[in-house]
């Protein structure tokens, strides 16, 4: 299966949010948006993401000024991104090499989505049910069932 079938069975909707912005605001989309990631553009391109886990290293880095720190100060930087035409495979094996929940998938400059742990997992599950169905079927059409039958 390649990312993009995972990005067609997730869809492909995107939530952006500027570098100088503060995480405060970050967090009130991705609660409003039930996200766990955002992609950080700046100047139409893509300068890093912003995950649950960023958030959380700002507050505790922040103290009780956490509010005041922009989402550039806890973001990724040039975060590593995954190609539509990858297999699920690399994907999977870049997530966790690289110790990434969330992938954006770029087509050169061109932002097509994120995909998430929770997206690979959803289509693994998707793609084994849909064998288990395909072999079932072919072992009740069984050839020999028909001669036995004769």
């Amino acid at each position: 299966m390649l990312v993009s079938e995972i990005l067609a069975i997730k869809g492909k909707v995107l939530f952006t949010i500027a570098p100088n912005k503060s995480v405060a605001e970050a967090i009130e989309i991705m609660n409003e948006q039930d996200v766990g990631s955002l992609v950080v553009f700046s100047r139409g391109e893509m300068v890093g993401m912003l995950t649950f886990r960023q958030v959380l290293q700002g507050v505790q880095k922040g103290g009780a000024d956490w509010q005041a720190l922009t989402v550039d100060e806890v973001m990724i930087r040039n975060p590593f991104a995954a190609s539509p035409n990858m297999e699920m495979d690399e994907l999977r094996r870049m997530m966790v090499e690289h110790h990434q929940r969330y992938l954006p998938v770029m087509d050169g400059q061109t932002l097509l989505g994120v995909v998430s742990f929770h997206d690979v997992a959803k289509a693994v599950l998707e793609e084994q049910s849909f064998e288990n169905r395909m072999l079932k079927n072919y072992i009740r059409n069984w050839p020999a069932q028909e001669e036995e039958e004769r």
